[in-house]
């Protein structure tokens, strides 16, 4: 056989295959095992894209008919109402904490990523446990008003408004954050300069601070935004028709797998928009600092009514957001302790811990193999994959549970029939219906979490290390696992702990994929709750909330360290 080299120097061969055989030879295991993580997840993602070109059947002409107007517009309703909610509940909170001086700021500087660990459809059946009509707020003041019928002019919690709150209390932390280290990292000098020019503190916050920090408030509010589109356990209990819920009924309900897998690529056209939105929200403008020299921040003193509005402003999103739900939930599980500490909840801590574990352990090691290959050779097509392995956070959990079930279950009656017409037997589910489809869903979804952490670590190495463990005899495996991740030991394990909570968390892609009797915290979160057994639900939900400190806790205390060039306090 013709070797690589004779076929690119043979006669009349052309500079393509030259090109070709430069290309092959510096092909590695590393560029082939980042190619398929991302061809792995972009699977799904084109699986729901290609039913867009499936033939339209009686379902899809009568959703279009009837309730595909109320899901699209719903669905935009909430994402309107949450990205004007998370702005203004997230971005004057991180002004204050930033640039002021008022009592408890550092209590509320890292309080107000707390409402992080509650997932929303948590707070919303807290919340509806309170002031539903049985619920003790509205008991308590029909008896204190001596009423006995309901008291009509208490707004309806199981609302689209109702909605857009619950999520705006669990999502305004993304914006928070974002706009709290886009804070910190700006000059001293330019404030300053604003206020020789004539700006008061809150007009060089509007005309100065806020454009400085747009990147990265369009990011927060981009991310807000893809979870309340990814919201199911919320909408669906509040009774509100989304995209999420229409396709679950759809799939689950009229059991049409074409009709989902549409109304999934509609969900995923949303998804797309906003990506694309934040992509050129910046067009070629420069957020850039053109000096590497740092000064302490100034901080305003507040005083009187201003530093009483400065507590209030930072203790309602904390209160309402953490505080009240989890002390719900702590007195309803001490309350009804016989009712959930049981055998079934180990088994449900079990199963949960295990998936989340797993899942947390894989993403990991493959966050690790793409990082690792993109360091060893940035190539333009590695850069593509990378890029498209970081699409899995942005693809809605039902969406990415229609792309997964559809191809799965294809693969699975394929192998079934062969086996049946070679051997005269049948497996069953192999792949669909199995711990393996929640397991990639998973590493799907939040691989991208994983990826950032780890890709940031490895980018602190610095690149003459590679060249003295390869000097020494390394090979590229030995060099990481010998190098890089002793180095990068404390990154890894914050990786997996993040991905470990937000997997414990994930609803909707576990509610379509788990087998049969394979319940998890959230999923039997939410089966008590549809039964408005909301007490019984506590026991569950608390301890989601309670894993879900976690991760809280690491980004308080990296969100803690001090702006470059200044000393942490």
């Amino acid at each position: 056989m013709a070797s690589i080299d004779s076929i690119a120097d043979a006669p009349g061969r052309g500079s393509p295959f030259r090109a070709l055989s430069s290309w092959l030879r510096r092909l590695n295991i590393w560029n082939v095992l980042s190619w398929a993580i991302a061809a792995a997840v972009a699977f799904p993602i084109l699986t729901v894209l290609t039913s867009v070109f499936a033939p339209k059947g009686e379902i899809w002409s009568h959703l279009a008919e009837t309730v595909l107007p109320s899901y699209v517009g719903n669905s935009l309703l909430l994402v309107t109402g949450v990205g004007i909610g998370v702005l203004l509940m997230g971005v004057p909170a991180a002004w204050m904490v930033t640039l002021c001086r008022f009592p408890g700021r550092r209590i509320f500087d890292w309080a107000l990523l707390l409402p992080m660990a509650m997932p929303a459809y948590v707070i919303a059946y807290t919340y509806t446990g309170l002031l539903d009509y049985a619920g003790p707020a509205q008991t308590s003041l029909r008896d204190l008003m001596g009423l006995e019928g309901g008291l009509r002019w208490i707004p309806d919690i199981r609302s689209l408004p109702g909605a857009i709150v619950m999520l705006v209390l669990v999502l305004y932390p993304y914006v928070y954050l974002l706009a709290r280290a886009a804070f910190l990292e700006q000059s001293a000098c330019v404030l300053e300069v604003s206020r020789t020019l004539g700006c008061s503190p809150w007009r060089g916050f509007f005309r100065v601070a806020l454009p400085l920090a747009r990147p990265a408030l369009v990011a927060g509010v981009a991310l807000s935004l893809m979870e309340a589109l990814n919201d199911f356990g919320t909408v669906q209990y509040f009774g509100v028709d989304t995209l999420a819920t229409g396709i679950y009924r759809v799939w689950r309900g009229m059991g049409d797998a074409t009709a989902g897998s549409q109304l999934a690529a509609l969900l995923l056209l949303f998804v797309f928009a906003l990506l694309a939105i934040e992509r050129t929200s910046r067009g070629r403008r420069s957020f850039a600092h053109s000096t590497t020299r740092y000064r302490p921040l100034p901080r305003y003193k507040l005083r009187g009514a201003h530093a009483l509005g400065a507590i209030l402003g930072c203790a309602i999103p904390v209160t309402f957001g953490f505080i009240i739900p989890a002390s719900v939930l702590l007195i309803w599980a001490i309350a009804n302790t016989d009712a959930w500490a049981t055998g079934k909840f180990l088994t449900l801590i079990r199963n949960s811990f295990f998936m989340a574990g797993f899942a947390a352990v894989l993403a990991v090691c493959l966050a690790s193999i793409l990082a690792y290959a993109l360091r060893l050779r940035p190539t333009r097509i590695t850069h593509w994959a990378v890029r498209v392995a970081s699409l899995g956070y942005a693809i809605p959990g039902p969406v990415l549970a229609i792309g997964i079930l559809l191809p799965f279950a294809g693969i699975d009656h394929a192998i079934n029939n062969w086996t049946k017409s070679a051997f005269g037997v049948t497996f069953g589910l192999i792949l669909s219906g199995t711990l393996v489809a929640v397991t990639f869903a998973y590493l799907v979804r939040f691989l991208t979490v994983s990826l950032n952490v780890v890709e940031a670590s490895l980018g602190k190495v610095t690149k003459s290390m590679d060249f003295a463990a390869r000097s020494l005899g390394r090979s590229p495996l030995g060099t990481l696992t010998e190098v890089h991740l002793p180095i990068m030991r404390s990154s890894l394990f914050t990786a997996a702990i993040v991905v470990f909570v937000d997997v414990l968390k994930e609803l909707p892609a576990t509610l379509v994929l788990r087998p049969f009797n394979f319940d998890t915290l959230a999923t039997m979160t939410y089966n008590l709750a549809s039964d408005e057994r909301l007490a019984e639900a506590a026991g569950p939900a608390l301890a989601i909330v309670a894993v879900g400190i976690i991760p809280v806790y690491l980004m308080a205390r990296a969100s803690a360290q001090s702006r470059p060039g200044q000393a942490p306090k």
